[in-house]
């Protein structure tokens, strides 16, 4: 099987041609972020300083901030010893555990199994009426808890339990988790996130959202949480999306499903309303967006995959968008398919390369001069000055 590159200016794909005869009637599944994962696997110091870096770009985050986001501190939360009452928490779990509980374990792709009977079903009642707001009835939701806790299948669609129950069910468990969805140690980029705001015309920051750079944040702050975390929230987030299209019918809008799911996947555990106060408003726009969003979400940004690509093939590594425009750009320029054979090279190449150069440098300072004042910005700017020099 042969696969050959097709640069293109908005996505990277590949030309796949198969050999092997018995095969080429089998359809083919091409997956963009396959080396991505393959990178996360194969090699996680490498992947995790190229997301971090690329997220850092975005987002500015203090020394303190950063260290939480990279695990190599404990998150500092709101609240009275937030960190110390969740460490006990865990603890008592782990006195009591059994073989098979659900509720209120870290989360494991064996518990979301057991949970994924109740997204399906839910997927299958979208039209109810208050959908995750009106509340189950308690004993019906004691029966399902109990069931999904020792493990075994449940006929949700035997009529016996109704979509509130299992709905109200969802939230439990969600609320239950030692640490919320998005983790515990995520929690002050997505403070970040919800700051991301355009500049004008001169650079000053205006008040309306940076709906791009925000979900390029997210996509690289996605692909460093833990695998099962990644794939519930993906199923959550699908399930939320498809509740609020049906918004006629459930009245339930991507905004009044924030609210009641905030508090579960983004709120630090053992916090109140008070202690979030100042947040509150920052964190339900947060899932707002992400509900809005999430079919953009779990996708990795276009100069992840193309680094990643490239790592294992052995060729120059993108590692931020930037370095991706530029590399796209020579790559379309030397290689439109048939004519670029035609083409001299040497001396106008190395033009070319110049002025490209030049064109980078100026985009890059552009890029840099748009961040916010902070240390770094500063050090940047030294750097790119040193570049023209």
């Amino acid at each position: 099987m042969n696969v050959f590159p097709f640069p293109s200016s908005e996505s990277l794909c590949s030309i796949v041609i198969c050999n092997d005869a018995s095969l080429r009637s089998q359809p083919v599944i091409y997956n963009p972020d396959f080396f991505v994962e393959k990178l996360r696997h194969e090699n996680p110091e490498v992947f995790t300083e190229l997301v971090v870096s690329n997220i850092t770009r975005l987002l500015d985050l203090p020394g303190t901030d950063l260290a939480e986001l990279m695990g190599e501190v404990e998150p500092k939360l709101p609240g009275p010893n937030a960190t110390a009452a969740n460490f006990f928490k865990s603890l008592n779990f782990l006195k009591r555990k059994e073989k098979g509980i659900v509720f209120g374990a870290p989360l494991t792709e064996e518990g979301i199994a057991q949970i994924y009977q109740l997204i399906e079903y839910l997927h299958k009642n979208l039209r109810t009426e208050g959908l995750f707001r009106i509340p189950g009835n308690s004993n019906r939701l004691q029966i399902l808890k109990d069931s999904l806790n020792s493990g075994t299948d449940i006929d949700v669609d035997s009529g016996e339990f109704h979509p509130n129950d299992v709905a109200t069910l969802l939230k439990m468990f969600l609320g239950e988790l030692p640490e919320p969805l998005l983790t515990h140690r995520h929690y002050h980029a997505h403070l970040k996130i919800a700051e991301l705001m355009l500049f004008d015309d001169k650079g000053n920051r205006t008040g309306a959202p940076d709906k791009e750079r925000q979900i390029e944040a997210l996509q690289l702050l996605f692909l460093l949480l833990p695998s099962p975390n990644r794939n519930l929230l993906k199923l959550l987030l699908d399930l939320l999306y498809q509740t609020a299209k049906k918004q006629d019918r459930n009245k339930m809008s991507a905004h009044n499903l924030a609210l009641m799911f905030a508090p579960h996947i983004v709120w630090p555990k053992n916090v109140t309303a008070n202690d979030l106060q100042e947040h509150i408003i920052k964190l339900t726009n947060g899932v707002t967006f992400m509900i809005k969003h999430s079919q953009k979400l779990f996708k990795a940004p276009a100069y992840i995959r193309e680094y990643a690509r490239l790592y294992f093939s052995g060729s120059k590594t993108p590692a931020s968008k930037d370095d991706l425009e530029l590399l796209s750009s020579e790559t379309r320029n030397e290689f439109p398919f048939v004519k670029s054979q035609k083409r001299s090279r040497l001396g106008s190449q190395q033009e070319l390369t110049q002025r490209r150069t030049e064109e980078a440098l100026r985009e890059l300072f552009q890029h840099v001069h748009n961040m916010p004042d902070s240390a770094k910005k500063k050090k940047l700017i030294r750097q790119v000055v040193d570049m023209y020099k």
